[in-house]
């Protein structure tokens, strides 16, 4: 009987340990010759979002030995913290209240514990992407603003997590009805077929050929160019009024951060997708850091 307790016992605290370990936070420990742009790529997040999520400004300087939170892959925090500007934005659903920073808060880890979106918290507080938080200082929060969803992440030492970054990831856009393109609309691509992407990520799928040109359609400042987990290559263009075009899943790209994109540039082209195998790229337009419907979004 007493065998019996002290396996179940043993059990308990295994599964309890396993538990533990698969939603504690992401952490990555810096290595010798590391930067934070090294570390964004091997993850496929940006810089932005890795700086927020362990509270650093541009000029600090990570050593060998350092643990950084490494934050889940969120394209909408992405593209918010890409932009020139995120204040203003509307203000998030569920009750406002007030939260005092302590040590070792971040952004990341604040807006986490309030079920909030990071870009939400930042907009609340009229924060911009270079913010720095301080012990002591007063955050507005909005508790359980959206909800969260446990990480998927393999367990390794006690209290540390690593994320396994592969080419092939589960499908986890919700699709609407497909529609075929109306003529006297331009989109990134010629004639697609457009397929509503709904729930986290809201935007619409665009069919399109092998390796065909995908064209800039409203002009802007290119804010972001780079590899984003699970959306592949991806080009973030902000126009002057604030918008963010965000072209993703592209082939190649031909334009790079800082540029001034001309309406009908070409971008890049049309990427293989990895769980359809077709081509196609994935659209989305946001505005104050909220997505819009791409259809109505501006063209120019």
């Amino acid at each position: 009987m007493k065998t019996l307790f002290c396996k179940r016992t043993a059990l308990i605290s295994i599964l309890m340990l396993l538990t533990a370990s698969l939603f504690a936070d992401i952490t990555y420990k810096v290595e010798k010759g590391d930067t934070l742009y090294s570390i964004s790529r091997k993850y496929q997040i940006t810089v932005a979002e890795l700086r927020t999520a362990n509270n650093l400004s541009e000029n600090d300087v990570i050593k060998a030995g350092q643990k950084l939170i490494i934050p889940d892959a969120d394209i909408g925090t992405a593209v918010a913290l890409s932009s020139t500007k995120t204040a203003g934005n509307a203000a998030p659903a569920g009750k406002i209240t007030e939260y005092v920073v302590k040590k070792g808060d971040t952004l990341y880890g604040i807006a986490r514990k309030n079920g909030m979106a990071v870009a939400d918290l930042m907009a609340l507080n009229n924060l911009d992407s270079s913010a720095v938080i301080k012990v002591g200082q007063k955050l507005k929060v909005a508790k359980n603003a959206v909800e969260t969803a446990p990480k998927t992440s393999e367990p390794a030492k006690t209290g540390e997590t690593v994320i396994k970054v592969t080419g092939q990831a589960p499908d986890t856009r919700t699709y609407g009805s497909t529609v075929n393109a109306d003529a006297n609309t331009k989109w990134p691509v010629a004639s697609p077929k457009i397929t509503q992407v709904k729930g986290k990520i809201s935007g619409v799928q665009l069919s399109a050929k092998n390796n065909e040109p995908v064209v800039c359609i409203h002009e802007g400042t290119v804010m972001y160019v780079g590899v984003y987990r699970g959306f592949g290559q991806v080009v973030f263009v902000q126009t002057k009024t604030g918008l963010i075009y965000a072209y993703t899943g592209l082939g190649s790209v031909k334009v790079r951060k800082g540029q001034y994109a001309v309406f009908g540039e070409e971008l890049g082209t049309a990427g293989l997708d990895s769980i359809s195998q077709k081509y196609q790229i994935t659209f989305m337009v946001f505005q104050n850091g909220q997505p819009i419907d791409p259809a109505k979004a501006p063209r120019n």
